[in-house]
């Protein structure tokens, strides 16, 4: 990922929804966005993603042949920008919505209706220089793998919502972002422990990386609810979701990322 820049950020402000019997709930219909002044990608998650922990000055551990080989695959995955003139992209776009929202159809790859997802314009593309393709990728496999989690958290149905909320897309791809830090997915070896116990995992189930991130995202709305967090406060939850992440991945009974406990928060 080459541009780490980012725009501002944006808040969605809950309104009481009012549905009819028999009407369709869209995201819409009870948010309002609104733009914030501070920067939620690339260089404005600095505080959390580039803030390193005590692990981060441990020297680099060696790898095994399988585990360069899957840390590679990911690098390639991580290496990949997202880019509008690609039809693969364009249509993967397409999926993530058909998935969020299957009773709407979309009008445009450049629509006002991405909005209701948590995106900051009309154009998504504009917002994956922090995160790049796959951030794309990563929100797919939440949407097809944990529909029941993936909506809960897109339509903030469940427990006592902020005034302000956090925006879903957006929100996801400052995770994608602090995942790749808080490994240190970009460097030759892992240089802590936590990548390193990762890197593990990852050698077991290729998919780890996009599991870790199913269970940050639901693990970050958790904590964002019970810190009765507001979107000025977001960067506070995320720091509070990365200890918990190094926390469980370092548990010594864990060897695979189905073990750790706030896999449980996940439904399908």
């Amino acid at each position: 990922m080459d541009d780490r820049g980012g725009g501002s950020f944006v808040a969605v402000r809950r309104v009481a929804p009012r549905l009819e019997q028999g009407s369709v709930y869209h995201s819409s219909s009870s948010a309002e966005v609104v733009a914030g002044s501070a920067a939620w990608l690339g260089r404005g998650l600095s505080c959390v993603c580039a803030q390193g922990t005590h692990a981060d000055s441990r020297p680099s551990f060696d790898l095994t042949p399988a585990q360069e080989e899957c840390l590679q695959r990911l690098q390639n995955r991580i290496d990949v920008a997202y880019d509008s003139s690609i039809l693969q992209h364009q249509e993967a776009l397409k999926d993530l919505w058909k998935l969020a929202f299957p009773e709407e159809e979309l009008q445009g790859i450049v629509s006002a209706q991405w909005k209701e997802m948590g995106w900051q314009g009309k154009d998504p593309s504009t917002d994956f220089r922090g995160g790049g393709f796959i951030s794309l990728e990563n929100l797919l496999y939440f949407a097809k793998n944990f529909p029941n989690s993936f909506q809960d958290l897109l339509r903030k149905q469940v427990g006592d919502r902020s005034v302000w909320e956090y925006p879903f897309a957006v929100a996801g791809i400052n995770i994608t972002f602090m995942l790749i830090q808080m490994l240190g997915l970009e460097a030759v070896k892992p240089r802590s422990i936590v990548g390193e116990t990762f890197l593990r995992f990852l050698s077991v189930n290729e998919s780890a990386f996009d599991l870790l991130y199913c269970i940050a995202f639901k693990l970050m709305d958790q904590q964002w609810l019970s810190m009765r967090a507001s979107y000025m406060e977001f960067n506070t939850v995320m720091k509070s979701t990365r200890r918990q992440l190094e926390r469980e991945i370092m548990v010594e009974d864990i060897t695979c990322i189905e073990d750790m406990p706030s896999y449980s928060l996940l439904s399908q």
